[in-house]
């Protein structure tokens, strides 16, 4: 395990395509009411914890759910966030805009006996795992101070693992969750919410 700065990590709002059970991976859809609601949430944490400009620098992922989220968590703040094409979520390849029952019909067999975290390594024409962890790995080497990060559900989890030194069945065990925001420092891994 590498030292690393103090970390907040933040993984985007509900979106409509979460709601619908859409894989999105490179593709978007806008947040939902609850989504910018978990955001606003968000965005109470991180002022009751007295972050800003000053004592923090703040990433966001330039995917537009990320993006939109950062807005209504960091407005108030008064920060504009540095955008980071490192901080993007995994690639889906074939798998992107389709709902499991849609890749289940056209990809026969995709969920038979994988692990569902694993399963994200195995899309066809995906990005995979180890771009993933490079990517993470490449941001994290850059990073000089404490950050906030608004990113996504799978980053978050390879980010989060990367810093806790954690394996890769460790990592896929992280607790995910929107309109949360995880704290890391010390090697110490806690959720606010």
């Amino acid at each position: 395990m590498g030292v690393y700065p103090e970390l907040y990590v933040l993984r985007h709002g509900e979106t409509v395509w979460n709601a619908e059970g859409r894989m999105q991976g490179t593709l978007d859809s806008p947040l939902t009411e609850r989504g910018c609601a978990q955001a606003r949430r968000q965005g109470e944490i991180l002022a009751s914890l007295g972050l800003g400009g000053a004592t923090h620098r703040f990433f966001v992922s330039p995917q537009g759910r990320a993006r939109q989220t950062a807005g209504i968590v960091l407005g108030p703040l008064g920060v504009v966030p540095t955008l980071d094409a490192r901080l993007r979520e995994i690639g889906l390849g074939a798998y992107e805009g389709l709902t499991h029952a849609d890749i289940e019909r056209r990809f026969p067999g995709a969920y038979d006996q994988q692990d569902a975290f694993l399963w994200y390594d195995t899309v066809p024409g995906g990005e995979g795992f180890a771009a993933v962890a490079e990517r993470v790995a490449g941001f994290l080497s850059d990073l000089d101070g404490p950050a906030v990060v608004i990113a996504h559900g799978m980053l978050s989890k390879f980010l989060r693992g990367a810093v806790l030194g954690l394996d890769l069945a460790a990592t896929g065990a992280l607790p995910g969750g929107q309109g949360v925001v995880y704290h890391l420092k010390g090697g110490a891994h806690r959720r606010l919410d």
